[in-house]
């Protein structure tokens, strides 16, 4: 990588063409097609990337050169789906793109190239043109309409957090950028960093919020504007992107793994969710002591209950669990609570008038999931403990890692999924996980899960040759 990519202060041509643009709040209306074709033509795009997601929540595209835009939002673009990650079989493998026009956008760091590049996010459809059911933003489509159905909208609000980490000598290991620790100031290196992250994200329509340094060494969050879950969505992975690729240009790399170093906290993303009916906030309940209404407390329950599944589709892979275990601020046990930062889902303060702010947040997920995916399966579970009418067990304000196991068994507390492997075997019993995701994405998910669990189970660590060689 050349000197300027390496240097402290950021003089990459794509860091500066983004600095010196001004807001383009791209994705933030639905386009026409002569709209985006104009500013196509402003912004002097030479290549645009139609992008989708694929089963494991990694972005995907398909770039044509700008002239074929106009042919391509008349009549979409085809591909073989055989060789990407939970789609079709070889013999399946022909499909196609939609372009979504709202999600339209420049990627701000190729702007000073003079050859702009751009993007679509596009929804994946079969040759009879119905879409493809292994498609995640589809699924997630799916459950919308299904709150629709009940009056209810949708709304998230995912807290991602990331580690940036130092390429040595240009091999990728876990060696933090900095040692700063929480909101940390004069320790602190990445703060031109996030800015131009930040940058970037507000140039695409992704309306940041706060920026700051996080506990560990090296770790940071960025959050950005509640909404609508399908909206949020497509941000959380044009977060993904973007922080990586303006990682990138610093010399370093952007990892949303969920715990790369041993002994400190690791990077969860938290979804701040509420359900909306005629515009209303149907969690608020201003006679409860916890201002939740019988709706809330009931899609609570849901959650709760399901969450063992859940696991499967928020916490993905292998390292997801490494970070689930006590000690390091990530939940271990199903309960709910307010003040109580061990519980699994937290309802935040209420704050006297702010009626529509009032959430239940779920702290388990972790930024290697694919957001739609998991969205789907939270709002699944919550629907189902609303049409049920669940109750959700008492409220746990006290410190539940300092409960011996008897207390936690008294008080009806259990534990998230101990590992991927029980996590796919409570995913293969659920009944509403499988209806979600649809028969192709749920056996994708538990053939996919457990090959993983396989591999990792045979291997030889580190930590082994260490503990046993010698004494054995």
């Amino acid at each position: 990588m050349c000197d300027h990519c390496c240097s402290p202060t950021g003089s990459h041509p794509g860091l500066l063409a983004l600095r010196n643009a001004k807001s383009a709040n791209f994705g933030k209306k639905n386009f026409t097609k002569e709209e985006v074709l104009e500013i196509a033509k402003k912004e002097n795009v030479h290549f645009v990337n139609l992008q989708f997601s694929d089963l494991l929540g990694m972005s995907k595209a398909v770039t044509i050169p700008v002239h074929k835009l106009e042919d391509v939002i008349d009549r979409n673009m085809w591909f073989d789906g055989s060789s990407v990650e939970g789609f079709t079989r070889i013999f399946e493998s022909d499909m196609y793109l939609k372009p979504d026009l709202a999600t339209f956008s420049v990627l701000p760091w190729t702007r000073g190239r003079g050859d702009s590049t751009a993007r679509l996010i596009c929804d994946v459809y079969m040759p009879d043109g119905k879409p493809f059911e292994g498609d995640p933003r589809y699924i997630l489509k799916k459950m919308l309409k299904k709150a629709e159905s009940m009056g209810f909208s949708f709304n998230t609000g995912p807290e991602l957090e990331f580690f940036l980490f130092k390429k040595n000598g240009g091999k990728l290991s876990p060696l933090p950028h900095d040692y700063a620790g929480y909101f940390d100031q004069t320790t602190d290196l990445a703060t031109d960093i996030r800015k131009d992250m930040s940058l970037a994200l507000d140039q695409m329509g992704v309306e940041v919020e706060a920026l700051h340094h996080e506990v560990a060494a090296g770790q940071h969050e960025i959050d950005f504007k509640y909404g609508n879950a399908l909206t949020t969505a497509d941000s959380a992975v044009s977060l993904k992107l973007v922080l990586k690729a303006i990682a990138d240009m610093y010399g370093l790399h952007a990892t949303f793994m969920p715990k790369p170093i041993a002994g400190i906290n690791g990077s969860g993303m938290h979804v701040h969710q509420s359900l909306f009916k005629g515009g209303e906030n149907a969690f608020y309940d201003e006679n409860d002591d916890y201002k939740l209404s019988k709706i809330a407390r009931s899609y609570i329950a849901g959650q709760l209950k399901h969450v063992r599944a859940m696991n499967a589709v928020m916490n993905p892979i292998v390292n997801s669990y490494k970070r689930l275990v006590a000690g390091y601020e990530a939940p271990v046990y199903i309960a709910w609570a307010s003040r109580n930062r061990s519980a699994l889902i937290r309802i935040p303060k209420f704050i006297e008038g702010n009626t529509k702010a009032v959430r239940a947040e779920l702290r388990c997920p972790d930024p290697s999931c694919n957001p739609y995916l998991a969205f789907a399966v939270m709002l699944a579970a919550g629907l189902d403990g609303i049409e049920n009418n669940l109750t959700p067990p008492a409220p746990v304000e006290e410190n539940i890692y300092e409960l011996s196991d008897e207390e936690a068994k008294e008080k009806g507390i259990g534990n998230l999924s101990e590992n991927l492997y029980v996590a796919l075997e409570e995913l293969k019993n659920s009944k509403l996980m499988r209806e979600v995701l649809g028969e192709h994405t749920f056996e994708a998910i538990y053939r996919g899960g457990m090959a993983m669990w396989d591999e990792f189970r045979m291997q030889v660590t580190q930590y082994e040759i260490d503990k046993y060689l010698e004494i054995y």
